[in-house]
């Protein structure tokens, strides 16, 4: 069966620092990475996706992890048909039209070059593509995720689709054809049902080496609304254990299988982990010898920075 990780969606979002889950002396950029680490083995990167990331902080998130952790990394915007601010691009790529057909090859070799130290080190989960509730289920559609395939070959890539139709009863499973043909995992979603743009509660693998499945809350507002509206949601144990199986399921299809929770309002989405971790009865990381860590430290000659990830 494959290795199963739970983790969250953000070690740095706003809301989490100000809810009290990382304890004193552990509240730098630094030192959360360092307690998240202890707590979960997998985290997802999200600042990635606003913003292209660099070398030296993919370095550094490797250098404050064990061996063994994972990062899944969204993509930056631009690479998945969002609508990108020109000051999210690096200064000498703003004045270049968006239409452009040399742009995306050159965003995604920066974006490609700075990652390359977590895939190196072994960090990298995968690369995940959220592409937007717009891009519905054609043709074009269809092109514009092989033409991402080619781009990222050789990478791990997990696929997350926003519009519904992908993953209706009469398409599903030439969703799933697609998916496979591409090697990319389909992100399984768990959401509020019963709104025009719920997805529906599957569980695909159309990778061995990987599935995925993102908790995003319950809210009745997915899809509309303020961030908070749209995450606001404390998961239950009864919410979750129905996709116990399921994600047992995935584990025997799929050589690791991550679980991530998005619900990103104050600690609920730890909170959430900690309680799917325990359901799926796994094993915390174990804890780093404090001494150690200081001398590593001490050795690559690290000095305290500002947050490299959110």
């Amino acid at each position: 069966m494959a290795e199963i990780r739970v983790g969250a969606c953000s070690w740095t979002d706003k809301e989490l620092l100000a809810s009290g889950w990382y304890p004193a002396g552990r509240r730098d950029a630094e030192g959360r990475l360092r307690h998240y680490a202890t707590r979960f083995p997998l985290v997802e990167v999200d600042a990635t996706y606003y913003a292209l990331p660099s070398a030296r902080n993919s370095a550094l998130w490797v250098e404050r992890t064990p061996p063994g952790f994972r990062f899944d990394v969204k993509a930056f915007s631009l690479l998945t048909g969002h609508p990108t601010r020109p000051a999210a691009l690096p200064a000498d790529l703003r004045p270049v039209r968006r239409d452009d057909p040399g742009l995306p090859d050159e965003v995604w070799a920066r974006f490609a070059g700075a990652l390359e130290p977590l895939r190196a080190a072994d960090r990298l989960g995968t690369l995940l593509f959220q592409f937007p509730p717009w891009l519905a289920p054609d043709a074009s559609a269809r092109a514009l995720l092989r033409a991402c395939r080619e781009r990222t070959a050789g990478w791990p890539l997990a696929v997350e689709f926003r519009h519904p139709d992908w993953w209706r009863p009469e398409r599903a499973a030439d969703t799933r054809a697609l998916l496979s043909e591409l090697d990319a995992a389909a992100v399984a979603v768990d959401v509020a049902q019963g709104l025009p743009t719920s997805i529906p509660p599957l569980a695909p693998v159309t990778s061995g080496r990987l599935a995925v499945v993102r908790f995003h809350g319950r809210s009745r507002d997915w899809g509309t609304g303020s961030k908070e509206d749209r995450f606001r949601h404390d998961y239950t144990p009864e919410e979750l254990a129905p996709w116990l199986p399921r994600v047992r399921a995935m584990a025997e299809r799929a050589r690791e299988v991550h679980v991530l929770f998005n619900n990103c309002c104050a600690d609920a989405a730890v909170r959430a982990a900690g309680t799917m971790a325990d359901l799926l009865g796994l094993d915390p990381p174990r804890e780093p010898d404090p001494s150690r860590e200081l001398q590593l430290d001490l050795d690559l000659g690290l000095d305290p920075d500002p947050d490299p990830g959110r």
